[in-house]
Protein backbone atom coordinates (compact mmCIF):
# COMPACT_ATOMS: atom_id res chain seq x y z
CA UNK A 1 0.00 0.00 0.00
CA UNK A 2 1.61 3.23 -1.22
CA UNK A 3 0.65 6.67 -0.01
CA UNK A 4 1.07 9.56 -2.41
CA UNK A 5 1.80 13.01 -1.01
CA UNK A 6 0.00 15.75 -2.95
CA UNK A 7 -0.57 19.43 -2.12
CA UNK A 8 -3.96 20.65 -3.33
CA UNK A 9 -4.90 24.22 -4.27
CA UNK A 10 -1.25 25.04 -4.91
CA UNK A 11 -0.05 28.11 -6.81
CA UNK A 12 2.55 27.06 -9.35
CA UNK A 13 5.37 25.28 -7.56
CA UNK A 14 4.50 26.68 -4.13
CA UNK A 15 1.88 26.32 -1.44
CA UNK A 16 -1.05 23.96 -1.37
CA UNK A 17 -2.56 21.91 1.45
CA UNK A 18 -0.86 18.50 1.78
CA UNK A 19 -2.99 15.36 1.62
CA UNK A 20 -2.08 11.71 1.80
CA UNK A 21 -3.66 9.71 -1.06
CA UNK A 22 -3.96 5.92 -1.02
CA UNK A 23 -5.51 4.16 -4.04
CA UNK A 24 -5.85 0.38 -3.64
CA UNK A 25 -7.85 -2.63 -4.72
CA UNK A 26 -9.68 -2.61 -1.38
CA UNK A 27 -9.88 -0.22 1.55
CA UNK A 28 -7.79 -1.03 4.61
CA UNK A 29 -9.55 -1.61 7.92
CA UNK A 30 -10.69 1.66 9.56
CA UNK A 31 -8.18 1.37 12.40
CA UNK A 32 -5.38 1.03 9.85
CA UNK A 33 -6.55 4.07 7.88
CA UNK A 34 -6.79 6.10 11.09
CA UNK A 35 -3.30 5.04 12.14
CA UNK A 36 -1.82 5.97 8.75
CA UNK A 37 -3.53 9.37 8.82
CA UNK A 38 -2.15 10.01 12.31
CA UNK A 39 1.31 8.89 11.25
CA UNK A 40 1.54 11.16 8.18
CA UNK A 41 -0.08 13.97 10.24
CA UNK A 42 -1.60 15.92 7.37
CA UNK A 43 -4.90 17.61 8.10
CA UNK A 44 -6.54 14.84 6.02
CA UNK A 45 -5.65 11.67 4.15
CA UNK A 46 -7.95 10.00 1.63
CA UNK A 47 -8.35 6.30 0.85
CA UNK A 48 -10.05 5.04 -2.33
CA UNK A 49 -10.88 1.64 -3.83
CA UNK A 50 -12.93 0.71 -6.90
CA UNK A 51 -16.46 -0.65 -6.49
CA UNK A 52 -17.79 -1.35 -9.97
CA UNK A 53 -18.07 1.94 -11.85
CA UNK A 54 -17.49 4.08 -8.76
CA UNK A 55 -14.86 4.57 -6.08
CA UNK A 56 -15.49 4.03 -2.37
CA UNK A 57 -13.77 6.88 -0.55
CA UNK A 58 -13.08 7.61 3.11
CA UNK A 59 -11.27 10.55 4.71
CA UNK A 60 -9.29 10.60 7.95
CA UNK A 61 -7.82 13.49 9.93
CA UNK A 62 -5.11 12.68 12.48
CA UNK A 63 -7.72 12.36 15.27
CA UNK A 64 -10.94 11.34 13.52
CA UNK A 65 -12.75 10.20 10.39
CA UNK A 66 -14.68 12.90 8.52
CA UNK A 67 -17.40 12.52 5.91
CA UNK A 68 -15.99 14.87 3.27
CA UNK A 69 -12.73 16.73 2.64
CA UNK A 70 -12.36 19.08 -0.30
CA UNK A 71 -8.59 19.39 -0.65
CA UNK A 72 -8.08 15.63 -0.34
CA UNK A 73 -10.76 15.15 -3.04
CA UNK A 74 -8.83 17.48 -5.36
CA UNK A 75 -5.64 15.51 -4.62
CA UNK A 76 -7.45 12.21 -5.25
CA UNK A 77 -8.97 13.41 -8.53
CA UNK A 78 -5.56 14.48 -9.79
CA UNK A 79 -4.00 11.17 -8.70
CA UNK A 80 -6.74 9.17 -10.48
CA UNK A 81 -6.20 11.24 -13.64
CA UNK A 82 -2.48 10.53 -13.58
CA UNK A 83 -3.07 6.80 -13.13
CA UNK A 84 -6.06 6.27 -15.45
CA UNK A 85 -6.07 9.33 -17.70
CA UNK A 86 -8.00 12.59 -17.51
CA UNK A 87 -11.70 12.17 -16.89
CA UNK A 88 -14.56 12.08 -14.43
CA UNK A 89 -14.67 9.72 -11.47
CA UNK A 90 -17.72 9.01 -9.33
CA UNK A 91 -16.99 8.87 -5.60
CA UNK A 92 -19.16 7.16 -2.97
CA UNK A 93 -18.60 8.95 0.35
CA UNK A 94 -20.02 8.03 3.73
CA UNK A 95 -23.04 10.30 3.29
CA UNK A 96 -23.03 11.45 -0.33
CA UNK A 97 -22.08 10.62 -3.90
CA UNK A 98 -20.06 13.23 -5.77
CA UNK A 99 -18.06 13.49 -8.98
CA UNK A 100 -14.47 14.63 -9.33
CA UNK A 101 -12.89 15.56 -12.66
CA UNK A 102 -9.13 15.15 -12.83
CA UNK A 103 -6.64 16.40 -15.39
CA UNK A 104 -2.94 15.71 -15.79
CA UNK A 105 -0.55 17.08 -18.39
CA UNK A 106 2.97 18.47 -18.60
CA UNK A 107 1.58 21.96 -18.17
CA UNK A 108 -1.28 21.47 -15.72
CA UNK A 109 -2.23 19.01 -12.98
CA UNK A 110 -5.32 19.38 -10.84
CA UNK A 111 -8.99 18.59 -10.40
CA UNK A 112 -12.47 19.94 -9.74
CA UNK A 113 -15.36 18.47 -7.80
CA UNK A 114 -19.03 19.19 -7.38
CA UNK A 115 -19.80 19.40 -3.67
CA UNK A 116 -22.78 17.88 -1.91
CA UNK A 117 -25.78 20.18 -1.71
CA UNK A 118 -25.46 23.31 0.40
CA UNK A 119 -27.49 25.05 3.06
CA UNK A 120 -26.89 27.70 5.71
CA UNK A 121 -28.50 28.46 9.04
CA UNK A 122 -28.19 31.15 11.72
CA UNK A 123 -25.83 30.68 14.66
CA UNK A 124 -27.33 30.40 18.12
CA UNK A 125 -26.63 33.31 20.45
CA UNK A 126 -24.64 31.21 22.92
CA UNK A 127 -22.52 29.52 20.22
CA UNK A 128 -21.71 32.89 18.64
CA UNK A 129 -20.69 34.42 21.95
CA UNK A 130 -18.43 31.46 22.70
CA UNK A 131 -16.88 31.60 19.23
CA UNK A 132 -16.21 35.34 19.50
CA UNK A 133 -14.59 34.81 22.89
CA UNK A 134 -12.54 31.91 21.51
CA UNK A 135 -11.03 34.09 18.76
CA UNK A 136 -10.83 37.22 20.93
CA UNK A 137 -13.30 39.07 18.73
CA UNK A 138 -16.24 41.36 19.41
CA UNK A 139 -19.41 41.95 17.43
CA UNK A 140 -17.85 45.21 16.21
CA UNK A 141 -15.21 43.14 14.39
CA UNK A 142 -17.87 41.44 12.24
CA UNK A 143 -18.83 42.48 8.71
CA UNK A 144 -22.53 43.31 9.02
CA UNK A 145 -23.09 42.54 5.32
CA UNK A 146 -22.39 38.85 5.98
CA UNK A 147 -23.77 37.84 9.38
CA UNK A 148 -22.48 34.77 11.24
CA UNK A 149 -23.91 31.49 9.98
CA UNK A 150 -23.47 27.74 9.99
CA UNK A 151 -22.78 26.80 6.36
CA UNK A 152 -22.96 23.22 5.14
CA UNK A 153 -21.74 21.41 2.01
CA UNK A 154 -21.34 17.95 3.48
CA UNK A 155 -20.46 19.19 6.98
CA UNK A 156 -21.13 22.20 9.23
CA UNK A 157 -18.70 25.15 9.19
CA UNK A 158 -19.14 28.18 11.45
CA UNK A 159 -18.68 31.30 9.29
CA UNK A 160 -17.44 34.56 10.84
CA UNK A 161 -16.89 37.40 8.36
CA UNK A 162 -14.54 40.15 9.56
CA UNK A 163 -14.61 43.76 8.40
CA UNK A 164 -10.85 44.24 8.83
CA UNK A 165 -8.10 42.24 7.07
CA UNK A 166 -5.78 42.86 10.02
CA UNK A 167 -8.20 41.14 12.41
CA UNK A 168 -8.04 38.06 10.19
CA UNK A 169 -4.24 38.20 10.04
CA UNK A 170 -4.08 38.39 13.86
CA UNK A 171 -6.27 35.29 14.40
CA UNK A 172 -5.32 33.24 17.46
CA UNK A 173 -7.19 30.80 19.69
CA UNK A 174 -6.74 27.98 22.19
CA UNK A 175 -6.76 24.61 20.41
CA UNK A 176 -8.40 22.65 23.23
CA UNK A 177 -11.10 25.26 23.78
CA UNK A 178 -11.73 25.27 20.03
CA UNK A 179 -11.93 21.48 19.97
CA UNK A 180 -14.47 21.52 22.80
CA UNK A 181 -16.71 24.05 21.05
CA UNK A 182 -16.42 22.33 17.66
CA UNK A 183 -17.25 18.91 19.08
CA UNK A 184 -20.21 20.16 21.12
CA UNK A 185 -21.70 22.05 18.19
CA UNK A 186 -20.71 19.63 15.41
CA UNK A 187 -18.54 22.13 13.51
CA UNK A 188 -16.03 20.61 11.11
CA UNK A 189 -14.10 23.89 10.85
CA UNK A 190 -14.35 27.53 11.74
CA UNK A 191 -14.32 29.74 8.63
CA UNK A 192 -12.98 33.23 9.27
CA UNK A 193 -13.32 35.47 6.22
CA UNK A 194 -12.48 38.95 4.97
CA UNK A 195 -14.10 40.15 1.72
CA UNK A 196 -11.58 42.16 -0.30
CA UNK A 197 -14.28 42.67 -2.89
CA UNK A 198 -17.43 40.89 -4.08
CA UNK A 199 -15.51 37.99 -5.65
CA UNK A 200 -12.19 37.79 -3.76
CA UNK A 201 -12.04 36.52 -0.18
CA UNK A 202 -9.20 35.97 2.29
CA UNK A 203 -9.91 33.00 4.54
CA UNK A 204 -8.49 31.18 7.54
CA UNK A 205 -9.84 27.78 8.61
CA UNK A 206 -9.08 26.46 12.10
CA UNK A 207 -9.80 22.72 12.31
CA UNK A 208 -9.53 21.91 16.04
CA UNK A 209 -12.05 19.04 15.84
CA UNK A 210 -9.48 17.11 13.81
CA UNK A 211 -6.54 18.12 15.98
CA UNK A 212 -5.30 20.70 13.41
CA UNK A 213 -4.74 24.30 14.51
CA UNK A 214 -5.29 25.67 11.02
CA UNK A 215 -5.79 24.28 7.51
CA UNK A 216 -4.01 26.16 4.69
CA UNK A 217 -6.78 25.32 2.17
CA UNK A 218 -10.20 23.82 2.81
CA UNK A 219 -12.28 22.90 -0.23
CA UNK A 220 -15.29 21.63 1.73
CA UNK A 221 -15.48 24.86 3.73
CA UNK A 222 -15.02 26.86 0.52
CA UNK A 223 -18.04 25.10 -1.01
CA UNK A 224 -20.10 25.71 2.13
CA UNK A 225 -19.12 29.38 2.17
CA UNK A 226 -19.96 29.80 -1.53
CA UNK A 227 -23.38 28.28 -0.88
CA UNK A 228 -23.84 30.71 2.01
CA UNK A 229 -23.06 33.65 -0.30
CA UNK A 230 -25.74 32.42 -2.67
CA UNK A 231 -28.23 32.18 0.20
CA UNK A 232 -27.39 35.78 1.13
CA UNK A 233 -27.88 37.01 -2.47
CA UNK A 234 -24.31 38.29 -2.40
CA UNK A 235 -23.22 39.78 -5.78
CA UNK A 236 -20.75 36.98 -6.55
CA UNK A 237 -21.39 36.90 -10.29
CA UNK A 238 -21.37 33.11 -10.31
CA UNK A 239 -17.74 32.70 -9.31
CA UNK A 240 -15.45 33.53 -6.39
CA UNK A 241 -11.76 33.14 -5.59
CA UNK A 242 -10.53 32.27 -2.11
CA UNK A 243 -7.00 33.12 -1.03
CA UNK A 244 -6.05 30.98 1.96
CA UNK A 245 -2.86 30.02 3.73
CA UNK A 246 -1.11 33.36 3.13
CA UNK A 247 -1.00 34.09 6.86
CA UNK A 248 0.62 30.67 7.41
CA UNK A 249 3.22 31.17 4.68
CA UNK A 250 1.52 28.46 2.58
CA UNK A 251 -0.27 30.33 -0.21
CA UNK A 252 -3.30 28.55 -1.69
CA UNK A 253 -5.94 29.43 -4.26
CA UNK A 254 -9.44 27.97 -4.46
CA UNK A 255 -11.80 28.74 -7.34
CA UNK A 256 -15.51 28.15 -6.81
CA UNK A 257 -18.32 28.33 -9.35
CA UNK A 258 -21.76 29.05 -7.90
CA UNK A 259 -24.76 27.81 -9.90
CA UNK A 260 -27.95 29.83 -9.48
CA UNK A 261 -30.19 27.06 -8.13
CA UNK A 262 -30.60 27.28 -4.35
CA UNK A 263 -28.94 24.37 -2.55
CA UNK A 264 -27.16 23.01 -5.63
CA UNK A 265 -23.61 21.74 -5.13
CA UNK A 266 -20.67 24.09 -5.74
CA UNK A 267 -17.95 23.36 -8.31
CA UNK A 268 -14.59 23.74 -6.54
CA UNK A 269 -11.35 23.62 -8.56
CA UNK A 270 -7.65 23.85 -7.90
CA UNK A 271 -4.18 22.91 -9.04
CA UNK A 272 -1.97 20.35 -7.30
CA UNK A 273 1.71 19.56 -6.96
CA UNK A 274 3.56 16.49 -5.77
CA UNK A 275 5.38 16.58 -2.45
CA UNK A 276 8.41 14.79 -1.10
CA UNK A 277 7.20 12.37 1.61
CA UNK A 278 8.05 13.56 5.12
CA UNK A 279 10.99 11.89 6.83
CA UNK A 280 9.93 9.26 9.40
CA UNK A 281 10.51 10.23 13.01
CA UNK A 282 13.21 8.42 14.94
Amino acid sequence: MTMQHIAAFSIGSTGGNPAGVVIGDTLPEPDRMQALAAQVDYSESVFAAPTGDTWKVRYFAPDMEIDFCGHATIALGAALARRYGPGRFMLDLNRARIEVEGHCSDAKWGAAFRSPGTRSDPVTHDALQEALSLFRLSREDLDERLPPAVANAGGDHLVLCLRDREALRAMAYDLEAGRSLAQRMGYVTFTLVHAENARLFHVRNPFPAGGVYEDPATGAAAAAFAGYLRDRNWPHGGRITIQQGDDMGIPCRIDAEIPPAQGEGIRVAGAVRELTPPEPED
